[in-house]
């Protein structure tokens, strides 16, 4: 897989067109890479084998809206930009044009997008969900693509891919787990839900209460489930483990934590994996989060968390 960045602002036109092959292309933001992504990806890649060239994905970094909205916080995502592309790398696709949103690639036309950012690159066919748009402020769309086009390529347009009835979108997959429920979120994504970061030290006090956590600090700004206690998978060392994971704002001990944090207690593992690069995938939602009145009281609370989620890994073994 050939990954090609381009930035309007620091790359020359002519240095992307040397990096473009005949392809047919995908294009979209894609967070999440969830199932309706998936159907347009993949479509891309069956229409390419047919027409025996490459297949291809155009997809944009940041988010237009924490270039153009200027939002109060930094966006999160379901898979921020090197998870996308070990997604799409998956897939099957022969190559990923990656193009940084900024504020001049804002202003472009439809019409010069087309003009460099799929003639240029020497695209046959394009494929896009209905509800694409492209140009400055949106004002492309794929209705109007053939007007563009000028017999210079052809195009798909995917209709809207729904799960009982209703659209599978990024924004539908945010809102199942700001509800806890993970298993909703990961049946539209068409994969578990996952985080990455490293393991760092924390306050230790997991290991003082007799349930030792690996405190992941994720590495990029994934999107963070609900607050409460999870059932976990839990993949460090190209190993996969079980457990249950806090996230949360530790409401018994610390007083305004800017960032939920996510605290692991692994079953039958007492490895020291400080430093690891980890993944930990959730599973089911199994209680929200609180503040105890003692140490007693957490620990009867963590040995009823550990009891419910070894039973629902033996309910759920494959």
């Amino acid at each position: 897989m050939k990954l090609v960045m381009i930035d309007l602002d620091h790359t020359d036109k002519q240095d992307w067109m040397k990096e473009a092959a005949r392809s047919v292309m995908a294009i979209g933001y894609f967070d999440g890479v969830h199932k309706g992504h998936q159907t347009v990806i993949q479509h891309a890649i069956d229409e390419a084998n047919k027409r025996g060239v490459e297949s291809a994905v155009m997809t944009f970094f940041p988010h237009p809206k924490e270039v153009l909205g200027n939002p109060e916080k930094p966006m999160r995502y379901l898979t921020p930009f090197e998870t996308k592309i070990d997604r799409m790398k998956a897939l099957g696709v022969d190559r990923i044009y990656a193009v940084r949103f900024t504020p001049s690639f804002s202003k472009l036309t439809p019409e010069q997008f087309v003009d460099d950012f799929i003639v240029s690159l020497q695209v046959e066919h394009v494929v896009a969900g209905f509800d694409f748009t492209y140009g400055v402020k949106g004002a492309g769309t794929m209705g109007q693509l053939g007007t563009y086009a000028k017999d210079r390529f052809t195009y798909t347009i995917i209709e809207k891919v729904t799960d009982e009835e209703e659209k599978i979108s990024s924004t539908r997959i945010r809102e199942e787990l700001e509800q806890g429920d993970v298993q909703k979120a990961s049946a539209l994504l068409g994969y578990a839900y996952k985080v990455k970061g490293e393991v760092v030290h924390g306050d230790a006090r997991g290991r003082l209460l007799g349930f030792p956590t690996a405190n992941v600090a994720t590495s990029e700004r994934f999107h963070i489930p609900k607050t409460g206690v999870y059932v976990v998978a839990f993949y460090v060392q190209g190993k996969k483990w079980t457990g249950m994971a806090n996230v949360g704002y530790k409401p018994t001990f610390v007083d305004n934590l800017p960032e939920p944090s996510v605290e692991v207690n692994l079953f039958h593992f007492s490895e020291d994996i400080y430093g690891e690069m980890v993944e930990v995938e959730f599973l089911e939602w199994i209680r929200a989060e609180q503040k105890f009145n003692g140490i007693d009281e957490i620990k009867a609370q963590l040995g009823r968390d550990r009891e419910t989620s070894l039973q629902w890994l033996e309910k759920h073994a494959q």
